[in-house]
């Protein structure tokens, strides 16, 4: 009797994840080369730094924005958690990512509106948001686009919200002086090795609170 070999046995069996993937990077590269600065990563975020950005969602608790959703990593990840997609929506201007995401998440709106200006299009009202889930190049900004983003972000976040942000550097990508002015503090909150490049992850806050 004949044995087929692993290695023949995993070459035939079709693997759905790695096209999903291979999908992915190939939408990366390509938004990357064409807008290397909004972009700032030739391969998209892995599912380990997902885990890490939506860890304290709470399914049960409120709605969240996604900032950046690109190819939907996150918002994979976001949906994993248990909440109901009626209750998230995910900003991305770049309108080929825009187009994955409505194709892969039906039930997510998906706003292609400026992260500043988010608070125009939201369909929910001002404090009614549990947390920002940002994957946006927050390095590759200026100071003051830093302080529009997490003034809207904050006006949208209810008391106690959270604006979670990772960044390939280990300090925070927002200046002590824009957070002090905002009445903001931030943590680390998590770090991975296991993505391209590593990454550490800050989680954004009121002071006091």
């Amino acid at each position: 009797m004949q044995h087929k070999s692993k290695r023949s046995r995993a070459i035939a069996l079709p693997n759905s994840e790695f096209r999903n993937r291979a999908t992915e990077y190939l939408d990366f590269l390509a938004a990357w080369v064409k807008k290397p600065r909004q972009t700032a990563s030739v391969v998209p975020s892995s599912r380990y730094l997902a885990r890490l950005m939506v860890e304290h969602i709470d399914a049960g608790d409120g709605r969240v924005l996604e900032l950046g959703g690109g190819t939907g990593v996150f918002t994979r990840a976001i949906l994993g958690t248990g909440l109901p997609p009626e209750k998230l929506e995910v900003v991305e201007i770049n309108p080929a990512f825009a187009r994955g995401l409505r194709r892969h998440f039906p039930h997510v709106s998906v706003l292609e509106t400026p992260a500043q200006s988010v608070s125009s299009a939201a369909a929910g009202d001002a404090g009614e948001y549990q947390a920002v889930i940002s994957g946006l190049p927050l390095l590759a900004m200026d100071r003051q686009m830093h302080a529009d983003i997490l003034s809207e972000s904050f006006r949208m976040l209810r008391p106690g919200g959270a604006f979670i942000q990772f960044t390939y550097s280990m300090r925070p990508p927002v200046s002590r002086e824009i957070l002090d002015t905002l009445g903001l503090d931030v943590v680390r909150a998590g770090q991975t090795v296991r993505n391209f490049p590593p990454a550490t992850v800050f989680r954004f806050f009121r002071k006091g609170e």
